[in-house]
């Protein structure tokens, strides 16, 4: 989430726009706003105490951050990118008569409902909190199409409403490796480490892949402070499995770190139980790498299976070690995988994206300036 605003949000001020981002002050030591680019400001408001909270713990803040957003401004469109940041949004929006936009980029299930391991609702409030904002903003802006059906038939969102605006991707800073590979090498799962994101079954796909041609795996991503241990479990698991000497955690890492880690990788994983989209599939093919990537939500469409990568709608770990064996034995279809992921890449950047939000915004704005004429 936090890469797909910067990025739109810079393109929208290369555009012309006058962009600012809201974010809660999270340390003392940050100032009250930062000039990014020409036309983008970055604005740390105070609500809650100035330290980083657990997710489930920003619910409590909500009235607080609306408080001072209603300070700020004038704005013509309020666009908020998760259900905290739109309860606090959608009151002003209305109280001053402009258009408010509403993203998700993750959506709870209901936990009465059959539910895979991790997607649960982080706070009391975000089933009814998600289903006002999809039922009650000008618009909703999903990030694929699989996410905007999740809206209409979860939330309750007008179909009419619901845009879909696929990311986009660095293919300067995501770029292929022009190096040569020796020996297995390594593939890469890139999240952030919680039970959603499926990181147990990297390891036990890496794990079922023939010895001779076994790959190390390299986790990188930041440890969820909602999930404390999982960590560990992960660890235990690549021990039980007898591959903890090649299982590597080596934390979050910058956008340059991230790309060169990628571009060097022979695959990436994406086993997500759920995801909107899945960028990191999207950075890899840009690096020219083939990605193998579970059947859920958005990754159907930030994979194309057969062409960019490899899309499992199965969650055994054999099915898993086959297709990564299939693809480390066969250079040619790697070769094929790779080059036709770094072309759609090279079709999907910031600046298209960022036009779609603009045409969106222009609608509302439009729309409303025509609601309001005498």
């Amino acid at each position: 989430m936090n890469v797909v605003v910067l990025h739109q949000a810079r393109a929208l001020a290369a555009l012309g726009h006058s962009v600012e981002i809201l974010t809660r002050r999270s340390s003392p030591d940050v100032p009250s706003d930062r000039t990014l680019d020409d036309g983008l400001v970055l604005r740390f408001l105070d609500a809650g105490p100035a330290h980083p909270l657990a997710k489930g713990e920003h619910e409590s803040v909500i009235d607080e951050f609306s408080a001072r957003l209603d300070d700020l401004g004038p704005y013509d469109v309020l666009h908020s990118h998760h259900w905290f940041s739109g309860m606090a949004a959608l009151p002003v929006a209305r109280r001053r008569g402009i258009p408010h936009v509403q993203s998700f980029h993750s959506i709870a299930a209901d936990p009465t409902t059959p539910l895979s391991e991790g997607e649960r609702p982080e706070s009391p409030g975000r089933l009814a909190g998600e289903a006002r904002l999809a039922q009650e903003s000008d618009a909703i802006v999903a990030i694929s199409v699989a996410e905007g059906h999740t809206v209409a038939d979860r939330l309750g969102g007008d179909a009419d409403r619901i845009i879909v605006v696929p990311p986009g991707v660095d293919a300067e800073l995501f770029h292929p490796w022009t190096g040569s590979r020796r020996g297995s090498g390594y593939v890469v799962a890139a999240a952030r480490l919680q039970p959603l994101k499926g990181l147990d079954l990297a390891i036990e796909a890496v794990a079922a892949v023939p010895a001779d041609i076994r790959p190390d795996l390299v986790v990188a991503g930041e440890a969820s402070t909602d999930f404390e241990g999982y960590v560990d479990e992960l660890r235990a698991l690549a021990d039980e499995r007898g591959i903890a000497e090649t299982v590597h955690f080596i934390g979050p890492q910058s956008r340059p770190d991230l790309a060169a880690l990628l571009r060097e990788s022979r695959l990436v994983l994406v086993p997500s139980h759920s995801e909107t989209y899945g960028l990191v599939a999207l950075e890899a093919s840009a690096s020219g790498v083939p990605v193998i990537a579970s059947a859920s939500g958005g990754l159907r469409e930030a994979v194309v299976d057969g062409e960019t990568g490899i899309v499992l709608d199965s969650r055994d770990p054999s099915d898993w070690g086959d297709a990564l064996a299939r693809v480390l034995r066969d250079p040619d279809l790697a070769g094929r995988l790779a080059v036709a992921g770094r072309v759609r890449a090279e079709a999907l950047s910031w600046p298209e994206s960022a036009a779609a939000l603009s045409a969106c915004y222009r609608a509302l704005v439009g729309d409303r300036t025509e609601d309001d004429a005498p």
